[in-house]
């Protein structure tokens, strides 16, 4: 966790940052004597403390820029001058401090800004963790043979073949064999794969060597129509670039 502290007298900056060391010894704490020079860091912390009455740009313009940078930073204003306690809500600010405060409600506005923080961060966490999910389930799918239901993984597919309406997909460990149609699962597979033969789909990861006439690949082979050759290098060639 980052929490930044902007007021222009350093007794405040000290006593701020000892007051938020105590209970969160493991924050990065970052200092700042104006509002040009918060502005000037570039910089997004979780939290920031930020007092307004200061030289060359108040901490409400401040604000205002900060803010048209930083949509999430949770904003605290800590200050003497009651009269912009309005404002605060124009710039999105979670709390508003008035000096002179005592150590508890300073104690009790901080924690409720950490507990803001982690809710965020947690569902932060939980949708790139769902967004990873789809993206993995969009890269498998299901066969049902003699049965059976298999998932299996287009990462895994070394090559595909197809005999009598019957698809074998040859992977590193197994030969998986269902009814379908290898067209069907050209259009799943993605640029990843190419069809070298009408009966034949191969995966360009496992390509070792290749001719006009066949592809080997780390475990078995696939026929190569010579129409296809020229496009094949093509292809083959662009995969290896990414």
């Amino acid at each position: 966790m980052q929490i930044a502290i902007c007021d222009d007298e350093k007794i405040v900056q000290d006593m701020l940052a000892e007051r938020i060391l105590k209970f969160y010894p493991e924050t990065d704490i970052l200092l700042y004597c104006s509002g040009k020079e918060l502005l000037s860091a570039d910089v997004e912390p979780d939290i920031l403390f930020l007092d307004i009455q200061m030289p060359d740009i108040d901490g409400m313009d401040t604000a205002k820029e900060f803010r048209a940078k930083n949509k999430h930073t949770i904003l605290i204003f800590v200050t003497a001058m009651e009269e912009y306690v309005f404002k605060a809500f124009d710039v999105g600010a979670f709390h508003y401090i008035v000096k002179p405060f005592t150590d508890e409600k300073f104690d009790s506005v901080l924690k409720n800004a950490v507990e803001q923080y982690q809710s965020f961060s947690d569902n932060v966490t939980y949708m790139s963790e769902y967004i990873s999910r789809i993206k993995d389930e969009g890269k498998s799918f299901m066969v049902k043979t003699g049965g059976t239901a298999t998932k299996i993984l287009l990462d895994d597919i070394v090559y595909a073949e197809v005999f009598n309406r019957k698809v074998t997909i040859h992977t590193m460990k197994e030969d998986i064999e269902y009814y379908g149609k290898l067209s069907d699962l050209e259009k799943r597979a993605g640029d990843s794969f190419f069809r070298t033969h009408r009966a034949y789909l191969v995966n360009l990861k496992y390509v070792v060597k290749y001719n006009a006439a066949t592809v080997w690949l780390e475990r078995g082979s696939a026929l190569m129509a010579k129409q296809n050759y020229h496009a094949f290098v093509n292809r083959y060639l662009k995969y290896n670039l990414k």
